[in-house]
């Protein structure tokens, strides 16, 4: 016997189990516990310069150090760096029960703790800021003209390319 014969037969049954799917669904959908994810994201981006340093200098003379300073605050749910030539920037991201507040107050605490193990030639120590990684452009718009100056390309994206995208 075909089991959509089964259905077809007993329409009554069809419409009753049909229903008892609808009302199972929806009180467990209403008993689900759905996570806060509007929160913003306690993350906090350090940068730090040092003229004239390679990406590898970079990395090893001053990412390391801090890196290894702030492995040791609680809370931290992941880190990683980017070094380019004479600077870098680690961004350290902590658990959604974290305060953003007291993570910054943990990160300056560090960042001045590590200063000894820092180049003495860094014109200025690391500096940091909270950020919120939803927050980054989706993407980036660049215009340029041969034949029209700077200020009238840029008056037209005023103008009308924002007032066409009101994002």
């Amino acid at each position: 016997m075909n089991l959509s014969r089964i259905f077809i037969d007993r329409p009554i049954m069809t419409a009753l189990l049909c229903f008892a799917i609808l009302l199972f669904g929806t009180v467990a959908f209403a008993r689900c516990q759905w996570p806060r994810c509007q929160r913003r994201l306690p993350t906090i981006q350090v940068t730090a310069a040092l003229p004239g340093a390679s990406p590898e200098t970079m990395a090893s003379s001053v990412a390391t150090p801090l890196e290894r300073e702030f492995s040791t605050i609680a809370g931290i749910q992941s880190m990683n760096s980017v070094n380019s030539q004479s600077s870098t920037a680690i961004t350290v991201q902590f658990t959604l029960d974290r305060s953003i507040d007291a993570a910054s107050q943990d990160i300056q605490a560090h960042i001045a703790a590590a200063g000894g193990r820092l180049p003495a030639t860094m014109p200025r120590p690391p500096s940091y800021q909270k950020v919120n990684p939803a927050e980054q452009p989706v993407f980036y718009l660049a215009l340029v003209s041969d034949t029209l100056p700077l200020y009238t390309v840029t008056n037209y994206a005023d103008v009308l390319l924002a007032s066409a995208f009101p994002w």
